[in-house]
C-alpha cells in the first residue's frame, strides 16, 4: 500500500526539522571554523576517495562551479589536495590531504560525543533501529524513481486487446 498524502507531508516536515535540529545541536561540536557547506565537502570526499571534481559534485548534488569554488578554498586552507588527472589532464583530481584528514577525524570525534550523550537514555538497539531506518530514507532519496516513457507503456500495452 503507498504512502497516503498526510503521511507524506507529515514526513516531509520532520525530515526538515531533523535537518535543522542536526545542523544546530552537532553544528555546535564544530571549532574547525570551516563553514558547514566545507566540512560537508570534506566529508563525502573522505568517504568517496580520490575523484574527479564532477563526480564529487554529483555526490554532493551540487554544480560544479559551486562545487569549484568550494574546493578552490579548501585547497587554499590545505586540506584538499588538487592535481590533474593522469588519463586526461583537462579534468582534476581531487582528495583529502593528510591535514583535511585529521581534521575530519578531530571532527567526528566531537560530533559521536555530542551524540553519545544526547542519546545518554538511548539503547544501543533503539541507536540501531534508528540508523536503519535513516539508512533506508536516505537510499530511497539516493535512488532515482523509475521512470516509465511513453515507449515502455505502449511496449507494454502491444499484443492487449482494448475493451
Amino acid at each position: 500500500m503507498a504512502v497516503q498524502t498526510a503521511t507524506a507531508e507529515d514526513l516531509v516536515e520532520e525530515v526538515f526539522l531533523f535537518g535543522r535540529a542536526l545542523r544546530h545541536i552537532l553544528g555546535g561540536a564544530d571549532t574547525s571554523g570551516l563553514p558547514p557547506a566545507l566540512l560537508g565537502v570534506l566529508h563525502v570526499l573522505a568517504t568517496v576517495g580520490q575523484c574527479r571534481q564532477m563526480e564529487l559534485a554529483s555526490n554532493l548534488c551540487v554544480s560544479q562551479s559551486s562545487l569549484s569554488r568550494q574546493i578552490a578554498d579548501l585547497v587554499d586552507a590545505g586540506f584538499v589536495e588538487r592535481h590533474a588527472d593522469p588519463e586526461d589532464g583537462r579534468v582534476s583530481l581531487v582528495r583529502l590531504s593528510e591535514s583535511g584528514t585529521e581534521l575530519l577525524r578531530e571532527n567526528r570525534e566531537r560530533r559521536a560525543d555530542r551524540l553519545r550523550t544526547l542519546l545518554g537514555e538511548w539503547s544501543e538497539e533503539e541507536a540501531h533501529e534508528a540508523m536503519t531506518s535513516l539508512r533506508r530514507l536516505k537510499h530511497t532519496f539516493m535512488t532515482p524513481p523509475v521512470r516509465r516513457t511513453v515507449s515502455d507503456a505502449d511496449s507494454q500495452n502491444q499484443g492487449s486487446t482494448p475493451t
